[in-house]
């Protein structure tokens, strides 16, 4: 693997925020001279790179780049400045909650039942997660096969950029100090690195309730060297055959919102590449769509087959999420994650709390739910555990042609045992989170364990039926209310799709750089190393 230029510009990007050593600042967003509508396009134009998707990993990618070449940015979404959905802490959530075509956020939910989210944003989920950053393990970083102090020195210059340590409040500080009464030891104080016991992590919401996204990024960019499209759509990568060794990429085809097509083109010159950065469900879609992945497949869609893939939309993942909510009699602040313990079996336990949370919940029957209960009863938190990995895995297919639609994705939420233990053993840790000494005053001493576990439970959480009641095992709650983190990954597996330098397998020119190419979910949160865009995601 080439640990140089490219492992600065791959690495860097898939840790979703570049530091830019050496960049000065060129404009400030959301004033940029570069960024247009889509319909303000040619019909034909020419770049040295084509970027497909503004996300995590697709906006400091296109600044790296705009450096020494010119660059287009294809973002399907529009931009995330001027909507105090996106940028404000306090309303966050509600991007998550709005179903409409012009949200930052794309519903789709899972064959498995599990009502889940994609950014469609400049800026990727940045723009609409809650904002936690904390590093990946240094052995996550080395079973990638990055370079760790490369890695390290990426890490340091994002968090003097973007990354900003929290102000605990009374109720995530109860949280905390139950953790470590729960056993989940040391504790490690505040750090962005990955370390066994129980930490505060970082955010991406500054003092004042800010967020800086991605998009922020693109401050670093080359104006002369970049063009950025909102509300552009991509169908599909062109590929040169006739007279090759493998097929080529050699161009994409665009919509803009009329409709209208556009086609842009490399540039002449054997570095110049188009990088798919579409995310965990975009990216293996892009290549179905443009003939790369499982032939059978692609033909019941009457997709011409450029090269038989079969592994394309593979190995695809989702960190199961199962939470209790407790309500507290004392007022508690608005807070997203903030704390994490990282235990020895292989769940991360985490918190947020106040009302804000109620726009976050997954899914639209959460939302009217939680809107529908009084004040008092709303007023508390929830605490959450998600399992590492996972192991489990499923796979993604195209429902239509259409790249504005969803496809079909299937996540096999506790397919292995192992998974559905590590659910368990977290629950039962947060048991011990709440029937600690210091988060006595923050419950009800009359809401039982049994009875918070059974309102948890009947709350519309997702679209699975229900079995649960307090009779029964904690392994039966773990399935009946699983919901998503939006850490979900796979599809252009690392050894499966792309090769160690992220270039595509079989093709020239082409490669994906973004959560679709991970095998597991990097740290408790994937925030500083993909996304997102998440993490989210």
């Amino acid at each position: 693997m080439n640990l140089g230029w490219w492992w600065r510009l791959f690495a860097g990007a898939l840790a979703g925020f570049l530091f830019f050593h050496g960049f000065a600042a060129t404009e400030t967003a959301p004033n940029y001279s570069f960024m247009y509508d889509a319909t303000s396009a040619s019909t034909l134009s020419y770049y040295d790179y084509i970027i497909v998707g503004g996300g995590t990993a697709g906006c400091p990618l296109a600044a790296t780049l705009s450096q020494n070449a010119t660059v287009l940015l294809l973002e399907r979404g529009g931009s995330p400045y001027g909507n105090p959905n996106i940028t404000k802490m306090a309303s966050f959530g509600a991007a998550l909650s709005d179903l409409s075509q012009s949200s930052p956020s794309q519903r789709f939910i899972s064959e498995d039942g599990v009502i889940n989210a994609r950014a469609r944003v400049l800026g990727g989920g940045s723009c609409i997660n809650a904002g936690f950053y904390t590093r990946a393990s240094d052995e996550y970083i080395k079973q990638a096969g990055w370079d760790g102090r490369l890695v390290k020195e990426s890490y340091q210059w994002m968090e003097k950029s973007v990354a900003f340590e929290p102000s605990l409040g009374q109720w995530q500080s109860a949280v905390r100090d139950g953790l470590l009464l729960a056993g989940v030891m040391p504790s490690n104080g505040f750090t962005y690195d990955h370390i066994y016991g129980t930490k505060v992590g970082g955010t991406i919401f500054d003092q004042q309730g800010n967020r800086h996204t991605a998009a922020d990024l693109l401050e670093y960019a080359n104006p002369s060297g970049l063009t950025v499209f909102l509300h552009a759509s991509v169908h599909k990568i062109l590929f040169a055959i006739k007279g090759k060794r493998r097929p080529k990429a050699h161009g994409v085809v665009f919509r803009d919102t009329t409709g209208a097509k556009h086609k842009a083109y490399l540039k002449q010159g054997s570095k110049n590449e188009i990088i798919v950065s579409a995310g965990a469900l975009g990216s293996p879609q892009l290549l179905m769509l443009s003939g790369v992945g499982p032939a059978q497949h692609l033909k019941s869609h009457d997709i011409t087959v450029v090269l038989d893939h079969p592994l394309v939309g593979q190995g695809m993942s989702d960190n199961p999420m199962n939470a209790v909510f407790i309500p507290s009699p004392l007022p508690v602040e608005v807070s997203l994650i903030q704390v994490v313990g990282i235990t020895h079996f292989g769940s991360y336990i985490e918190a947020a709390s106040g009302e804000n949370f109620a726009g976050g919940a997954s899914s639209s029957p959460a939302v009217e739910y939680m809107n529908n209960l009084d004040e008092t009863t709303f007023r508390g938190g929830f605490i959450l555990e998600k399992v590492m990995g996972p192991i489990s895995t499923g796979h993604l297919e195209l429902r239509t042609r259409n790249p504005n639609d969803n496809p079909s994705v299937t996540f096999n939420y506790f397919k292995d045992p192992q998974d559905l233990q590590r659910c368990v053993q977290g629950i039962q840790t947060i048991e011990k989170i709440i029937e600690s000494k210091a988060f006595f005053r923050f419950r009800y001493e009359f809401l039982s364990w049994p009875i918070l576990l059974n309102m948890t439970a009947n709350a519309p959480l997702n679209l699975l039926p229900k079995h649960y009641n307090p009779s029964m095992p904690l392994e039966v709650f773990c399935k009946d209310t699983v919901m998503t983190i939006w850490h979900y990954h796979g599809g252009c597996q690392v050894g499966k799709v792309v090769d160690l330098d992220y270039k595509v397998l079989g093709v020239d020119a082409l490669r994906v750089i973004d959560g679709s190419t991970f095998n597991d979910s990097p740290g408790t949160n994937p925030q500083a190393t993909v996304h997102g865009c998440e993490d989210i995601e």
